[in-house]
């Protein structure tokens, strides 16, 4: 009887725990990664020469 009683417990989970539902669908694909190389360099070279004119008024 006590060995009955496990086997009907251990199928009893096994089954629970087999049958979880799947995750819901995403319904929009993950955004698209920017590029940010030529914004980047045009804005680095900007402030180079703002802080190089700033400089050379400046003595």
């Amino acid at each position: 009887m006590k060995y009955l009683v496990m086997i009907l417990l251990v199928l009893g989970t096994a089954t629970v725990l087999v049958a979880q539902a799947p995750p819901p669908p995403t319904l929009l694909p993950p955004p698209a990664q920017a590029p940010i190389d030529g914004g980047l360099g045009l804005l680095a070279a900007a402030g180079a020469g703002y802080a190089w004119r700033r400089l050379k008024k400046r003595t």
